[in-house]
C-alpha cells in the first residue's frame, strides 16, 4: 500500500507536470491546491529534489520544477525514494534487500511468492510515468 506521504508526492508531482512550461511552482501553491501541510509538503518535495526528479529555485519568481520530462519519470522510482522498497519482503526487494529474521530463503515458499509479486509490480511501475497519471 502506498503511504499518505507517496500518495502526496504524486500529487504534487502531477500538479508540476499540469504546470510544466510555466515556470518554477511555488511551494505554497501546491499546498494550497492539493491540500497537503506545508511543512509536510517541504519534506516530500525536498526528497524528490535529492532524488534527481525535481529542481528549485530560490527568490522571486522561484519554486520547484520537473527536470526531466514527465515521460521519464518512472513510477517506481518515485516509490521508491519515498517509500522505500516495493517487494513486500525486504529478502525479496533487489534495492533494500535484508535477510528474513525467522527463516531461509532456500526453503522459503513465501519467498518465491513474493518475488514473483514484485516482479510482476514493477514490470507495470517501471513501465508507467508521471505522463501516464497525468493523463489518466
Amino acid at each position: 500500500m502506498l503511504s499518505k506521504k507517496a500518495q502526496y508526492a504524486f500529487h504534487a508531482l502531477t500538479y508540476l507536470v499540469e504546470k510544466e512550461g510555466e515556470g518554477p511552482v511555488q511551494i505554497s501553491n501546491i499546498a494550497q491546491e492539493k491540500g497537503i501541510s506545508l511543512k509536510f509538503l517541504e519534506i516530500i518535495l525536498l526528497e524528490l529534489k535529492r532524488g534527481g526528479i525535481l529542481g528549485s529555485k530560490k527568490g522571486k519568481g522561484g519554486g520547484y520544477y520537473l527536470i526531466k520530462s514527465p515521460k521519464e519519470v518512472p513510477l517506481s522510482k518515485v516509490i521508491r525514494l519515498i517509500d522505500g522498497p516495493i517487494a513486500l519482503l525486504p529478502c525479496v526487494s533487489l534495492n533494500f534487500y535484508e535477510p528474513c529474521e525467522h527463516c531461509t530463503e532456500d526453503g522459503c515458499g513465501l519467498n518465491g511468492v513474493m518475488a514473483e509479486v514484485r516482479d510482476a509490480t514493477l514490470l507495470i511501475l517501471e513501465r508507467k510515468t508521471l505522463a501516464d497519471i497525468v493523463k489518466g
